[in-house]
């Protein structure tokens, strides 16, 4: 993959959250991310807490302030099925695939774009993965807290390009334990393993929230105010 296609696809992304249904225009912060100077084989190893990168801690700060606090609105009729995914995004292929490349470490893909070889490390856990079929791609923003969040509220169209999102800090490549343990869970039930990575995690999950105009409970938005906190 190139990096005149990586721009292709992330430029994409972008325009399809602007005609998604989710707002008449793209925010000016929707912005494509930046690219890997190189490429290797399909996509340059590229760590996830790099590209998309998520805002500033001081940046997430005002994020968060902006973000509409209410209580979840357990919406009835929730299923994976109403965020489709995992989208093609060129070719033969589709997100997960894609995420793969970007998030792995020398992955090396086939005729179909599957991974067959590389590594990930874990960015929740820390732990090394040595193929692809013991990684999960997360979304930062769990569906269901989307749905009880707003999306409930979304066309679908919205709600494809949400769960497959490559222009925000919406997905990453982390090990199954890891996803399993989290499930739909917000930052105040679940929180990354690895302390080191609650900033992050803290930044890319508001910098999602504020993008799609998703709103906040008290308790979400207190624990992200200290794991704001860890950040140097």
């Amino acid at each position: 993959m190139t990096v005149m296609m990586i721009r292709r696809w992330a430029a994409a992304a972008a325009a399809t959250l602007a005609t998604a249904g989710l707002v008449g225009s793209a925010p000016s912060s929707w912005a494509v991310p930046s690219t890997p100077s190189t490429a290797s084989s399909i996509a340059g190893p590229v760590s996830a807490t790099e590209l998309p990168e998520p805002p500033t801690a001081e940046e997430a700060r005002a994020e968060l302030a902006e973000l509409t606090v209410a209580p979840e609105d357990d919406v009835p009729g929730y299923s994976r099925a109403k965020f489709p995914h995992w989208a093609t995004q060129y070719g033969t292929c589709d997100t997960r695939e894609i995420v793969l490349a970007r998030d792995g470490d020398q992955v090396a893909q086939d005729g179909q774009c599957r991974a067959t070889v590389g590594s990930w490390r874990s960015a929740y856990d820390g732990a090394v993965l040595d193929a692809a079929s013991k990684v999960d791609i997360d979304h930062v923003v769990p569906l269901k807290e989307a749905w009880r969040s707003g999306a409930s509220q979304w066309t679908t169209a919205a709600r494809r390009a949400f769960a497959n999102d490559l222009a925000h800090s919406q997905l990453i490549a982390v090990s199954a334990r890891s996803n399993r343990a989290k499930s739909d869970r917000d930052p105040s039930d679940w929180q990354p393993d690895l302390v080191s990575y609650r900033c992050t995690y803290a930044r890319a999950w508001i910098s999602v929230k504020h993008a799609y105009a998703l709103t906040t409970d008290e308790e979400e938005h207190a624990a992200l105010t200290g794991m704001l906190d860890t950040c140097a």
